[in-house]
């Protein structure tokens, strides 16, 4: 198989996704129920001609088209209001199909903003046959209990009634698209939001007024209502879009504060320079850490390395190769050291290098390494101003924390062996 053939055995691999498969069989589903209703009773069953199936069809289309992005995924919309008022108007098969067309219709405008048509067709079986079967089975629900279809007054039971068709639709959506989180890896909580539901809530009432309307007004002020309804889904999916557009501004300060926060706390912590741990956290750790090491009978370690003749070395070759020599002994360090040790810059050229669970034998020989590491080091490439030829070592003092010691005794320790090493000759270490 070339190369070629390969590509385009992925790429129809990707197309076929879990999410697409389940929509496209959700929707023959769909289609399958409601074409078997329909054989039952009929399209348009009532007393409504095809221009009150039009009507309805639009005004989903519409209902749907002042939606909102949902801020967790998809897309919010007042699409409940055509939804409910067409099962009380028409009864639940007729709204089955003609919201199921809008939900069909609606997505495929998406084509004209680059969205793939594997995305709109996706979306397009996923909305419709959703749609269909919860509209399908709500309203049959409801109508099976009593529900008055078509609705012409609302009494105790028609609304107790209403709020079962409205949470078992909210149900049955949620349900569905939690399948698609599921086969999209995506993490359900995000599917929930305060702001969405009120809005299916709001929707929910509204329908109510249009299929009261529809069934006992005048033309013009049914008419007069839907233009005034459609005024307020307007201004209600602008306020939503305003919040949302707010609520992410707030969290986008919100995050960039937790990230000057942790960073103004790592500036308070660590040397700017090397990376590492400062003075002021290396005293805090080492007080915390000797305590600890003298309640429960642990060793403690510590070793103060300077390195050799560092005037010298900023002095005859500059500061910016004296920083780098700071940068690489550091990682020289780091390397060399365990995970659980910690590796501070205590002072100019000074580090402390503290070992819990390690006894001096243990530390010796860690810092030998170290000071062969540096020693052996290739420094040749870092270019010095004069030309000469760059030579770094390391002396180091080791003090070991006993059951009297304090944070200032095992320091002065260390400080004392790595005076010694100096005046021993330097490029040693001291135990």
């Amino acid at each position: 198989m070339t190369e070629a053939d390969e590509k385009a055995k992925r790429k129809s691999k990707a197309s076929w996704r879990p999410d697409l498969l389940y929509s496209l069989v959700l929707f023959l589903v769909a289609v399958f129920a409601i074409g078997f209703a329909i054989q039952k009773v009929g399209v348009l069953s009532g007393d409504y001609s095809w221009g009150t199936a039009i009507f309805f069809l639009g005004f989903g289309l519409f209902t749907i088209t002042t939606g909102f992005p949902h801020p967790g995924f998809g897309h919010i919309s007042f699409d409940r209001v055509a939804q409910v008022a067409c099962i009380l108007v028409l009864g639940p098969v007729d709204a089955a199909w003609i919201n199921g067309l809008a939900s069909f219709i609606y997505p495929w405008h998406r084509m004209l903003g680059g969205t793939s048509g594997r995305t709109v067709l996706t979306a397009a079986c996923n909305n419709s046959g959703l749609m269909s079967l919860l509209i399908l089975l709500c309203g049959s629900l409801y109508q099976y209990l009593g529900g008055p279809v078509p609705l012409f007054a609302l009494d105790l039971r028609t609304a107790g009634l209403l709020l079962l068709l409205m949470l078992s639709m909210q149900f049955l959506n949620d349900l569905g698209m939690m399948v698609i989180f599921y086969l999209r890896n995506l993490h359900p909580t995000s599917l929930f939001n305060a702001f969405s539901s009120a809005v299916e809530s709001v929707s929910v009432l509204l329908a109510i007024i249009v299929a009261i309307a529809y069934t006992t007004a005048d033309p013009e002020y049914f008419a007069l209502l839907v233009v005034v309804l459609c005024i307020l889904m307007s201004v209600l999916r602008q306020y939503a879009l305003m919040r949302f557009r707010l609520e992410a501004l707030v969290e986008e300060r919100t995050e960039e504060l937790r990230v000057q926060s942790i960073e103004f706390e790592r500036q308070a912590t660590h040397d700017n320079l090397t990376g590492l741990v400062n003075r002021r956290y290396a005293d805090d750790y080492l007080q915390r850490e000797i305590e600890v090491a003298h309640r429960h009978g642990r060793e403690f370690t510590i070793a103060l390395a300077d390195i050799d003749h560092f005037k010298e070395i900023n002095d005859r070759h500059s500061h910016a190769v004296g920083d780098e020599v700071l940068r690489r002994v550091a990682k020289i360090l780091v390397d060399r050291c365990r995970k659980t040790d910690v590796v501070a810059r205590y002072g100019g050229e000074e580090f402390l290098l503290c070992f819990p669970d390690a006894d001096a034998t243990f530390a010796e020989h860690i810092c030998n390494q170290v000071r062969i590491a540096v020693q052996n080091a290739n420094w040749s490439d870092i270019e010095s101003p004069t030309g000469e030829a760059l030579r770094v070592t390391i002396s180091i003092g080791i003090a070991e924390s006993l059951d009297e010691s304090r944070r200032t005794t095992v320091l002065n320790e260390a400080d004392t062996r790595l005076y010694r090493a100096k005046n021993e000759g330097r490029n040693r270490v001291v135990s």
